[in-house]
């Protein structure tokens, strides 16, 4: 009897790693259905940070102190924040209390991509998750995904870096004065909440740009990331030094072209021996639809890495990030809760926009009058809204 529960025990848990290591989909359309669940806990986790934060938010709108806890991972939706406090700490050399979990997943990112090449877009980033779940509603509707021309494809993808060095060299241009002084901005204080009310407080033209992008997500697979995304050609560019790379054994290898279908970057895998594209973001799709085992595979300074190894190193690598960040201080932000309290109830929201544009001044804020007349006025004796000592945290 108990030799027989022992082979019951055995064979479950050997069920259990094949259900793992096994993929989804067919022929050229498949995916490894570990990266599914990795992908899908991911973005489950950022929907209820995101259910966090408007808990946060509504809170402070009814000056309900002291607050529920805010999501400080709610950050990792600020990159050009996170960049900019990376060139703020880099100078001035002490973290800033504003964001300094943006900082964090920032330089978090970039470290997944030295190692793991640009695993963040099709492991990590919700976005990411997004467009794949678009791209298979397109598949469905449409029975496959359509290519754009390659002579348009090419000056279209040439966009996000584009993009990127538009945001690069305003930041990285930055002196330590300069940066200290935007990252203490009234404006990067409330960086977070206007995020969150872009969101759910959508403009006709915000919604538009949304609908266009998810439209052009189901008829091209990974449409944003591929053309528009400045976060992820950053990535990419750091990709190029990853030891992390696909491989192709040449032997083995039947040409089936299977591989080249499912890569979602149009990248030629079946003629090549090592796949060093920044366009690669380690989904490790064309190893999933290849039907020669070994012909295809991730490795690691040449050494193979199988899929459950690389994805477990991948949420390790994170999850070391964040727990340390948050063992040594570096995680939750210095804004008090009257502060917040401050700029969301009596009506700073409208009062600040990006400094130097919109007529703001170089800390954001705008003339007086230009909060909006639906806010609820300050109580007697409030500091005004912006003014020194108006909030205690930072």
């Amino acid at each position: 009897m108990a030799d027989a529960a022992k082979r019951d025990k055995g064979w479950t848990w050997r069920e259990a790693r094949w259900w793992l290591h096994g993929r989804t989909g067919r022929k050229a359309h498949r995916s490894y259905r570990l990266r599914v669940l990795v992908q899908s806990g991911f973005a489950l986790t950022c929907l209820l940070l995101g259910m966090q934060f408007a808990r946060f938010y509504q809170a402070a709108r009814a000056g309900l102190t002291p607050l529920p806890a805010r999501p400080a991972g709610v950050e990792g939706f600020l990159p050009i924040g996170g960049l900019l406090g990376a060139v703020d700490w880099f100078h001035n050399g002490v973290l800033n209390r504003v964001h300094p979990a943006a900082t964090v997943i920032f330089l978090l990112v970039v470290a997944m991509a030295l190692v793991f090449r640009k695993s963040f877009c099709s492991w990590v980033c919700p976005v990411g998750f997004l467009s794949d779940v678009l791209a298979r509603a397109g598949r469905r509707l449409f029975g496959r995904n359509f290519r754009i021309w390659r002579w348009l494809d090419i000056p279209l993808r040439s966009l996000k870096y584009l993009l990127l060095a538009f945001f690069g060299w305003h930041i990285l241009t930055l002196s330590g004065e300069a940066a200290r002084a935007f990252v203490e901005s009234p404006y990067y204080r409330l960086a977070d909440v206007k995020m969150g009310l872009f969101f759910t407080q959508l403009t006709q033209f915000g919604a538009l740009v949304l609908v266009l992008l998810a439209v052009g997500s189901v008829l091209w697979r990974g449409f944003w990331c591929r053309y528009l995304c400045p976060y992820g050609a950053l990535l990419g560019l750091v990709s190029w030094m990853s030891p992390a790379k696909i491989r192709r054994d040449p032997v083995s290898c039947v040409d089936c072209g299977l591989c080249d279908a499912a890569c979602g970057a149009g990248l030629p895998v079946s003629r090549k021996l090592s796949i060093t594209s920044p366009e690669c973001v380690g989904c490790l799709d064309c190893v999933a639809a290849c039907p020669v085992k070994d012909a295809l595979g991730l490795a690691v300074a040449r050494r193979r890495v199988s899929t459950p190894a690389y994805a477990a190193s991948l949420v390790a690598l994170f999850l070391v990030g964040y727990l340390g960040a948050r063992a040594l201080g570096l995680w939750n932000n210095g804004i008090s809760d009257q502060e917040y309290v401050q700029h969301i109830r009596y009506g700073a929201i409208e009062a600040y926009a990006h400094p130097g544009l919109d007529g703001a001044g170089p800390d954001g804020s705008r003339p007086e009058g230009a909060v909006r007349e639906s806010s609820p006025a300050l109580p007697p004796g409030h500091p005004p809204v912006g003014a020194p000592g108006a909030g205690s945290g930072g």
